[in-house]
């Protein structure tokens, strides 16, 4: 058991940090210190009082990055209530859903999602407030509301009649054997389940950073991942929080321009990104530049190539702000060629592996113990285990279990006895191998397995990786058609443009992509026919594709 309480990581970080700038909007520079960020923590407390929420009581969250987000979030987990975040990009069906399947009873909410919203559908609710400025939106007894709300500056002055100061910051005794959070899944298959997890779920995950140093004491944090989801609430908020460093909320899509931009100012130590976004960053900043005539002689010679690599890696540090030690990639496989190019140049990158129902973390290791095209190490209060008999070579599932692993799924017995084996050990449903130092080294998902004509099995995540790389692809799907992997394709019209190329020249190049791509590949690996796809494919926040939404396509023309 993780010795460390979940609530006083946060206590201890507000009065060591007291002084120190805590949260900052990127759009609007609006900003908490936090000596601020605990004052409204502690009014916020007084509300809930004033709605005689109890410890256990669940509350939710929904918008996007932004400081009272933050300060929200810690209000709920430091008065001993149930944190339940939201997705913003959850459809306003679903997050009323998810509100009502917690039985939350006070939402904290964008006034954008407010008005999508349909107030008489939250059964539960007793308030709404505004994350913008804690206005409440929506109430049920406004009389007695209005009273309370009145009195509470009247209660504050009371409660601290010498001010507010980091000795007045104490915060509920939390057992961390409670959940602390329930985080509702947006996975590949479409089925959102309520992950519980505990105190202690979320302490291992903040105690693993905290040993690792990911993050510097009082550095300055670019955060860009969606907060409510477990990879960046865990290391862009939580962990980031405890080591009291100055978090910088983007609060908004991370495009290439966007996030540049917003580096170059920050300037972070560390990064936590998904692959799509250091891989649009290779295929438009890099991959243009080492494709002139000029750069491929220059590499071709031995001895000038480790000068030009060297130049490389300078540059990009350059771009990403010009102080960073390490990026940490996480949420999904990194693409094969980007990952061999971060290789060459000798990059400070690592890649990690988790899920939601792990808090996420289970296997990390530093850039520079990080093994090549693996997963990092399993995590020191974690086991794993492959279910194979030669899980050295032979693929299997990744099963985990310890201190991380999630207390099951709420009010869904059935899906959470699914998931655990007789023994209790957690089905990752990823499928993989590891070393015998415990590296992990995924191969993809077992639902996506596509078996060959005599039983071979088939990859998509390692299809899709070398296609994605072909000329004037932007990302694919393998799916199975008749017992054959077939790819959906979504062009990258950008490039076409540039080139001079039009839509019409998509068939003729698509043929040669099928062509090239099946030379390289046996038999069973070569996909049977591309077929163009319009539009960008739906992804979920940690940005993997919604491969459910489909499965079901037939073959349309053009077909190559």
């Amino acid at each position: 058991m993780i010795q460390e309480n979940f609530i006083e990581y946060f206590e201890n970080s507000f009065k060591e940090n007291w002084d120190r700038p805590a949260f900052t909007d990127y759009n609007d520079k609006s900003s908490y210190t936090y000596a601020e960020a605990a004052r409204k923590i502690a009014e916020l407390h007084l509300l809930f009082d004033a709605f005689s929420v109890k410890p256990g009581s669940k509350i939710a969250l929904t918008g996007r990055n932004t400081s009272n987000w933050c300060v929200s979030a810690l209000a709920v987990l430091t008065y001993g209530a149930v944190l339940v975040p939201v997705l913003q990009d959850f459809q306003p069906g679903d997050v009323q859903h998810i509100i009502n399947h917690s039985e939350s009873e006070l939402l904290f909410c964008s006034d954008l999602i407010w008005d999508a919203l349909n107030e008489e559908a939250l059964e539960n609710v007793r308030a709404i407030f505004s994350l913008t400025d804690f206005t409440i939106l929506k109430h049920r007894d406004k009389r007695k509301i209005e009273s309370e709300l009145h009195a509470l500056p009247e209660r504050f002055r009371k409660k601290y009649p010498k001010g507010f100061n980091r000795d007045a910051v104490k915060y509920v005794h939390f057992d961390n054997t409670k959940v602390a959070l329930i985080n509702y899944t947006s996975g590949t298959t479409g089925f959102s389940k309520g992950v519980m997890l505990t105190g202690n779920n979320l302490a291992g995950n903040i105690k693993f950073a905290v040993e690792t140093e990911l993050i510097e004491p009082g550095s300055n944090h670019l955060s860009f991942l969606p907060l409510a989801h477990a990879y960046g609430c865990a290391f862009d908020f939580l962990y980031a929080t405890v080591m009291g460093a100055h978090i910088t909320l983007l609060g908004k899509t991370p495009s290439p321009k966007i996030l540049l931009k917003a580096l170059s100012e920050v300037k972070p130590t560390t990064i936590l990104m998904v692959p799509l976004i250091i891989e649009k960053l290779y295929k438009k900043q890099i991959l243009p530049a080492l494709s002139k005539s000029s750069t491929k002689l220059l590499l071709s010679v031995p001895l000038i190539s480790n000068r030009v690599y060297a130049s490389i890696r300078r540059k990009m540090l350059s771009l990403l702000g010009g102080n960073l030690k390490e990026i940490v990639i996480g949420g999904a496989a990194l693409n094969r060629e980007v990952e061999d190019f971060l290789q060459k140049i000798k990059f400070p990158y690592t890649v990690g592996y988790g899920m939601t129902e792990c808090a996420p973390i289970v296997s990390f290791s530093h850039f520079d113990e990080f093994v090549p095209y693996s997963a990092g190490k399993v995590q020191e209060h974690l086991e794993v285990r492959i279910d194979s008999d030669d899980p050295y070579h032979t693929v299997g599932e990744i099963q985990v279990r310890g201190e991380h692993v999630m207390l099951g799924y709420y009010k869904n017995e059935e899906a959470t006895d699914e998931v655990f084996t007789d023994d209790h050990w957690l089905k990752t449903g990823d499928l993989g191998t590891m070393d015998e130092a415990g590296n992990i080294f995924i191969r993809g998902r077992s639902k996506n397995l596509i078996l060959g004509p005599n039983g071979q099995n088939i990859y998509p995540e390692e299809l899709e990786s070398k296609l994605n790389n072909m000329p004037y692809v932007m990302e694919s799907l393998i799916i199975e058609r008749d017992g054959r992997p077939m790819a959906l394709v979504y062009p990258d019209y950008e490039l076409l443009d540039a080139s001079n190329f039009t839509s019409k020249d998509l068939p003729a190049i698509m043929e040669e992509n099928l062509k090239l791509f099946n030379s390289s590949e046996p038999a069973y690996k070569q996909i049977a026919y591309i077929q163009l796809y319009p539009i960008e494919f739906e992804k979920t926040p940690k940005k993997s594709i919604k491969r459910f939404l489909y499965s079901s396509i037939v073959a349309k023309d053009p077909v190559f």
